[in-house]
Protein backbone atom coordinates (compact mmCIF):
# COMPACT_ATOMS: atom_id res chain seq x y z
CA UNK A 1 0.00 0.00 0.00
CA UNK A 2 1.40 3.39 -1.03
CA UNK A 3 2.22 5.82 1.78
CA UNK A 4 1.38 9.31 0.61
CA UNK A 5 3.09 12.53 1.65
CA UNK A 6 0.20 14.94 2.22
CA UNK A 7 -0.04 18.67 2.89
CA UNK A 8 -3.32 19.39 4.66
CA UNK A 9 -5.22 22.51 5.72
CA UNK A 10 -2.27 24.72 4.77
CA UNK A 11 -3.48 28.32 4.76
CA UNK A 12 -2.08 31.13 2.62
CA UNK A 13 -3.26 34.60 1.73
CA UNK A 14 -4.51 35.42 -1.75
CA UNK A 15 -0.99 36.68 -2.55
CA UNK A 16 0.44 33.30 -1.59
CA UNK A 17 1.93 34.19 1.81
CA UNK A 18 1.78 31.67 4.64
CA UNK A 19 4.13 33.27 7.19
CA UNK A 20 6.09 36.46 7.80
CA UNK A 21 9.74 37.20 8.33
CA UNK A 22 11.37 37.63 11.76
CA UNK A 23 9.48 34.97 13.66
CA UNK A 24 9.89 35.20 17.43
CA UNK A 25 8.20 34.08 20.65
CA UNK A 26 5.81 37.06 20.61
CA UNK A 27 5.00 36.72 16.88
CA UNK A 28 5.05 33.02 15.96
CA UNK A 29 4.07 33.81 12.37
CA UNK A 30 6.52 36.70 12.02
CA UNK A 31 6.00 40.23 10.79
CA UNK A 32 2.97 41.33 8.77
CA UNK A 33 1.04 38.05 9.04
CA UNK A 34 -2.00 37.83 11.32
CA UNK A 35 -2.55 34.14 12.15
CA UNK A 36 -6.03 34.78 13.54
CA UNK A 37 -7.17 36.07 10.15
CA UNK A 38 -5.30 33.32 8.30
CA UNK A 39 -6.94 30.48 10.23
CA UNK A 40 -10.38 31.92 11.02
CA UNK A 41 -11.98 29.54 8.51
CA UNK A 42 -10.66 26.47 10.38
CA UNK A 43 -11.12 27.74 13.95
CA UNK A 44 -14.79 28.45 13.19
CA UNK A 45 -15.58 24.82 12.35
CA UNK A 46 -17.17 22.22 14.59
CA UNK A 47 -14.24 19.90 13.89
CA UNK A 48 -11.51 22.29 15.05
CA UNK A 49 -9.35 20.11 17.37
CA UNK A 50 -9.08 22.72 20.12
CA UNK A 51 -12.80 23.45 20.30
CA UNK A 52 -14.12 23.20 23.86
CA UNK A 53 -17.81 23.80 23.13
CA UNK A 54 -20.40 22.06 20.99
CA UNK A 55 -20.73 24.88 18.46
CA UNK A 56 -18.93 25.59 15.22
CA UNK A 57 -19.80 25.52 11.55
CA UNK A 58 -20.54 22.46 9.45
CA UNK A 59 -20.09 21.99 5.73
CA UNK A 60 -17.06 22.11 3.47
CA UNK A 61 -14.59 23.83 5.82
CA UNK A 62 -15.54 21.44 8.59
CA UNK A 63 -14.94 18.48 6.29
CA UNK A 64 -11.32 19.55 5.85
CA UNK A 65 -10.64 20.15 9.53
CA UNK A 66 -12.10 16.74 10.38
CA UNK A 67 -9.90 15.09 7.73
CA UNK A 68 -6.70 16.45 9.33
CA UNK A 69 -5.80 13.27 11.22
CA UNK A 70 -7.35 10.68 8.89
CA UNK A 71 -4.85 7.88 8.11
CA UNK A 72 -1.87 9.98 9.28
CA UNK A 73 0.92 8.02 10.96
CA UNK A 74 3.66 10.67 11.24
CA UNK A 75 4.29 14.38 10.66
CA UNK A 76 7.27 16.26 9.24
CA UNK A 77 7.80 19.91 10.12
CA UNK A 78 10.57 22.46 9.85
CA UNK A 79 12.32 23.89 12.85
CA UNK A 80 10.64 27.25 12.26
CA UNK A 81 7.26 25.63 12.87
CA UNK A 82 8.50 23.95 16.06
CA UNK A 83 9.77 27.13 17.70
CA UNK A 84 11.45 30.54 17.40
CA UNK A 85 15.05 29.57 18.21
CA UNK A 86 17.75 29.51 15.54
CA UNK A 87 21.23 27.96 15.54
CA UNK A 88 22.47 25.62 18.27
CA UNK A 89 19.93 24.97 21.02
CA UNK A 90 20.77 27.11 24.08
CA UNK A 91 19.01 24.45 26.19
CA UNK A 92 16.24 21.89 25.78
CA UNK A 93 13.53 23.69 27.73
CA UNK A 94 11.56 24.71 24.64
CA UNK A 95 9.11 21.92 23.74
CA UNK A 96 6.98 23.56 21.07
CA UNK A 97 4.08 25.99 20.93
CA UNK A 98 1.41 23.44 21.84
CA UNK A 99 1.71 22.81 25.58
CA UNK A 100 1.43 19.39 27.18
CA UNK A 101 -1.12 18.06 24.66
CA UNK A 102 0.20 18.61 21.11
CA UNK A 103 -2.41 18.14 18.37
CA UNK A 104 -0.41 15.64 16.31
CA UNK A 105 -0.91 12.29 18.13
CA UNK A 106 1.85 10.70 16.02
CA UNK A 107 5.65 10.79 15.83
CA UNK A 108 6.81 14.21 14.61
CA UNK A 109 10.09 14.68 12.73
CA UNK A 110 11.51 18.19 13.11
CA UNK A 111 14.03 19.04 10.39
CA UNK A 112 17.06 20.84 11.81
CA UNK A 113 20.81 21.24 11.36
CA UNK A 114 21.13 21.09 15.15
CA UNK A 115 19.86 17.78 16.49
CA UNK A 116 18.75 17.26 20.08
CA UNK A 117 17.35 14.30 22.04
CA UNK A 118 13.83 13.13 21.28
CA UNK A 119 11.12 13.75 23.86
CA UNK A 120 7.48 12.77 24.33
CA UNK A 121 4.49 14.88 25.34
CA UNK A 122 1.26 12.95 25.79
CA UNK A 123 1.01 10.66 22.73
CA UNK A 124 3.37 12.71 20.52
CA UNK A 125 7.12 12.03 20.28
CA UNK A 126 9.28 14.73 18.69
CA UNK A 127 12.44 13.62 16.85
CA UNK A 128 15.02 16.15 15.67
CA UNK A 129 16.62 15.03 12.44
CA UNK A 130 19.08 16.23 9.85
CA UNK A 131 19.35 15.16 6.24
CA UNK A 132 17.73 16.02 2.94
CA UNK A 133 13.95 15.81 2.41
CA UNK A 134 14.09 12.30 0.93
CA UNK A 135 16.03 10.94 3.92
CA UNK A 136 13.68 12.58 6.43
CA UNK A 137 10.65 11.25 4.56
CA UNK A 138 12.10 7.73 4.65
CA UNK A 139 12.42 7.94 8.44
CA UNK A 140 8.92 9.32 8.83
CA UNK A 141 7.44 6.59 6.64
CA UNK A 142 9.21 3.99 8.74
CA UNK A 143 7.55 5.39 11.87
CA UNK A 144 4.10 5.80 10.28
CA UNK A 145 3.28 2.07 10.42
CA UNK A 146 1.90 1.94 6.90
CA UNK A 147 -0.15 5.14 7.19
CA UNK A 148 0.43 8.40 5.30
CA UNK A 149 2.84 11.15 6.37
CA UNK A 150 1.63 14.72 6.82
CA UNK A 151 3.94 17.56 5.78
CA UNK A 152 3.00 20.24 8.28
CA UNK A 153 5.11 23.19 7.17
CA UNK A 154 6.12 25.92 7.45
CA UNK A 155 6.30 27.50 4.03
CA UNK A 156 10.01 26.91 3.44
CA UNK A 157 9.71 23.24 4.40
CA UNK A 158 6.78 22.65 2.05
CA UNK A 159 8.76 24.35 -0.72
CA UNK A 160 11.74 22.08 -0.04
CA UNK A 161 9.62 18.96 -0.49
CA UNK A 162 7.89 20.38 -3.57
CA UNK A 163 11.26 21.20 -5.10
CA UNK A 164 12.38 17.62 -4.38
CA UNK A 165 9.17 16.34 -6.08
CA UNK A 166 8.13 14.33 -3.01
CA UNK A 167 4.63 15.72 -2.31
CA UNK A 168 1.75 13.48 -3.42
CA UNK A 169 -1.33 15.49 -2.46
CA UNK A 170 -1.86 18.99 -1.15
CA UNK A 171 -4.80 20.92 0.27
CA UNK A 172 -4.21 24.68 0.44
CA UNK A 173 -6.86 27.03 1.80
CA UNK A 174 -6.53 30.43 0.13
CA UNK A 175 -7.88 33.14 2.42
CA UNK A 176 -9.26 36.37 0.85
CA UNK A 177 -6.75 38.81 2.27
CA UNK A 178 -3.32 40.11 1.28
CA UNK A 179 -0.27 40.48 3.51
CA UNK A 180 2.00 42.07 0.89
CA UNK A 181 5.26 40.61 2.19
CA UNK A 182 6.43 37.41 3.80
CA UNK A 183 7.19 33.80 2.88
CA UNK A 184 5.34 32.78 -0.27
CA UNK A 185 4.21 29.28 -1.04
CA UNK A 186 3.78 30.34 -4.67
CA UNK A 187 3.43 33.30 -6.98
CA UNK A 188 0.38 31.51 -8.42
CA UNK A 189 -1.09 28.02 -7.88
CA UNK A 190 -0.61 27.59 -11.63
CA UNK A 191 3.12 27.26 -10.85
CA UNK A 192 2.42 23.64 -9.85
CA UNK A 193 0.33 22.53 -12.80
CA UNK A 194 3.26 20.89 -14.56
CA UNK A 195 3.23 18.18 -11.87
CA UNK A 196 -0.21 18.28 -10.27
CA UNK A 197 -3.85 18.18 -11.18
CA UNK A 198 -5.76 21.01 -9.49
CA UNK A 199 -9.36 21.41 -8.45
CA UNK A 200 -10.51 24.70 -6.91
CA UNK A 201 -13.53 24.60 -4.60
CA UNK A 202 -14.98 27.84 -3.16
CA UNK A 203 -16.47 27.79 0.32
CA UNK A 204 -19.30 29.97 1.68
CA UNK A 205 -16.80 31.23 4.29
CA UNK A 206 -14.92 33.06 1.51
CA UNK A 207 -11.97 30.65 1.57
CA UNK A 208 -11.09 28.88 -1.66
CA UNK A 209 -9.84 25.31 -1.22
CA UNK A 210 -7.15 24.25 -3.70
CA UNK A 211 -6.79 20.47 -4.05
CA UNK A 212 -3.65 19.16 -5.78
CA UNK A 213 -2.82 15.56 -6.61
CA UNK A 214 0.15 14.21 -8.51
CA UNK A 215 -0.23 13.57 -12.24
Amino acid sequence: MTQLLRVQNFSVSSDGIGAGENQNAERPFGDAVDPERLFTWAVATAGWPNRTDSGGSRGLDDYFTRDFAHNIGAEIMGRNKFGPQRGPWPDHEWQGWWGDEPPFHTPVFVMTHHERPSFTLSDTTFHFVGGDPAAVLERARGAAQGKDVRLGGGVSTVRQFLDADLVDTMHVAVVPLEFGSGLRLWESPDDLLDRFHLEVVPSPSGVTHHLFWRK
